[in-house]
């Protein structure tokens, strides 16, 4: 089996400088391109790529995708600020181009898909769940990618096991100081030198607690789940949103 050629788009940043270090020292992989802020998206064609990484900001990376899908390439996202009707957006494009495949992961680190999951499956059993989240003073968004992903898979099951609204007496809060609010349930951002990327989902009945956390202290945590994405999305099609779509957790 012939190598895969990998592209990665923001390869200057924090992330994609490591994933080109990544994709150079694994098996199997080629590293075809490698693109920074000044190089056109029109590079990935010369160099004949079979996937992309594309690690921008969330101001490029819809552009990126549309262009990559619509020359069949598949993608591999890790930049967050996708919203739902982004999401549908792309669903859209990408019926136009069924050999085409797009992985969004709003968090490439195992132990942070493994919380979202333990959440999702501890939300049906308590009556509040919320989630603080908390990054580095460089990180562009807010909340987190994952934070909302994680808050939309909580919310989501809640409405499957026929779950009302979460008990919260709060009737004023001028300030915002509830955070922001995604499929009702409370999400809370701190930005803080020092820090790299951690979350906290906090679940809640009366008598009891559940607390999940999970903490990333080095970019180098996401390369797996990078490594992981690539070698598996020439399978795939159409779009997935979160790792946890290319790892067997069922």
């Amino acid at each position: 089996m012939s190598d895969i050629r990998v592209a990665v788009i923001g390869a200057g940043g924090r992330m994609g400088s490591h994933a080109v270090r990544a994709i150079e020292a694994a098996d199997g992989l080629v590293l075809a391109a490698a693109l920074g802020s000044s190089d056109p998206i029109e590079t990935v064609l010369e160099a004949d790529v079979d996937v992309a990484v594309e690690l921008t900001v969330p101001d490029a990376t819809q552009a990126n995708v549309a262009f990559l899908v619509d020359h069949g390439i598949d993608t591999v996202v890790g930049t967050t600020g996708w919203s739902p009707e982004a999401l549908d957006a792309l669903r859209e494009r990408l019926a136009g181009h069924p050999d085409a495949a797009v992985l969004i992961a709003p968090n490439f680190s195992i132990g942070a898909v493994l919380a979202m999951r333990f959440a999702e499956l501890a939300a049906p059993y308590f009556d509040s769940a919320e989630i603080v989240e908390i990054h580095h003073t460089r990180k562009l968004d807010a909340p987190s990618g994952t934070a909302a992903h994680t808050a939309r898979r909580i919310a989501a099951a809640r409405t499957a096991a026929g779950l009302g609204a979460m008990p919260d007496a709060t009737a004023a809060d001028p300030d915002g100081a509830r955070g922001a609010v995604i499929d009702g349930v409370h999400v809370h951002a701190i930005r803080q030198q020092g820090m790299n990327a951690h979350e906290e989902i906090l679940l809640g009945s009366d008598g009891e607690a559940l607390t999940l956390r999970t903490d990333t202290f080095s970019t180098t945590a996401f390369m797996p789940g990078i490594l992981t994405a690539v070698r598996a999305i020439g399978d795939r099609a159409g779009l997935d949103v979160g790792l946890e779509a290319y790892l067997d957790l069922a």
